[in-house]
């Protein structure tokens, strides 16, 4: 029974490491197809959503099969707790790339704005602190949490940066507008998907301590 348990609690921790890979790329690859305006890249993170929620439900119903039929406790409890929260946060962040990727058809044709303005940097920023903690989940290493406030303060600061950019871009040329309208969602979402990475690290503290923390 004891190997049994392990090998699912096992399993279960790779199927949402899985995820991670799933829903990080699908980030990765909306945000370089809104850089490029690639419309077949943009296409291609869209079909994925259908997987992002089979993977999503997938982790669900095992964390549920294990919680009844072995019922855990300790971290072993705390591991399928916080198994499902990434699992939450990391569906979440497939679906802002899925949002992404939306975006890129509506800007297709259309001359960008200074490079993007911010966003290419906002969103290497907000990655960085998605792929540090789908890290620190497999590894249980909270070492990397140290300064994810921060981090995330300044993810924070960039959109409120593009923001205000656009706001002049749009007193002074009502032509950009819609171009302006879409940055600032795409910003939102990337503000939206490192609150979740703090919430995959909020969910790593308590599986490894058990200490609920609050990171933003």
């Amino acid at each position: 029974m004891t190997e049994k348990f392990e090998a699912e609690l096992a399993r279960l921790r790779e199927e949402t490491l899985e995820m991670g890979v799933l829903a990080r790329g699908m980030m990765a690859d909306a945000i370089r197809a809104l850089v490029a305006q690639d419309l077949s890249l943009a296409g291609s993170v869209k079909d994925r959503k259908a997987e992002l929620r089979d993977r999503l439900h997938k982790v669900e119903d095992r964390a549920y099969e294990v919680l009844t039929l072995y019922q855990p406790f300790a971290k072993d409890m705390r591991t399928v707790v916080s198994c499902l929260k990434v699992a939450t946060a990391l569906e979440r962040i497939g679906r802002y790339g899925k949002d992404i990727a939306t975006v890129v058809g509506h800007l297709a044709g259309t001359a960008p704005l200074s490079g993007l303005l911010s966003i290419p940097h906002m969103a290497r920023s907000a990655e960085a602190m998605i792929a540090d903690a789908i890290a620190a989940f497999e590894a249980g290493d909270l070492a990397v949490f140290a300064d994810f406030s921060s981090r995330d303060d300044q993810v924070d600061a960039l959109g409120y940066s593009i923001f205000r950019e656009c706001v002049t871009y749009m007193l002074e040329d009502p032509t950009t507008i819609t171009r302006c309208a879409n940055y600032v969602m795409v910003a939102r979402y990337l503000e939206r998907s490192a609150d979740h990475a703090c919430t995959i690290a909020e969910a790593t503290v308590f599986m490894v301590t058990g200490e609920r923390v609050e990171i933003k």
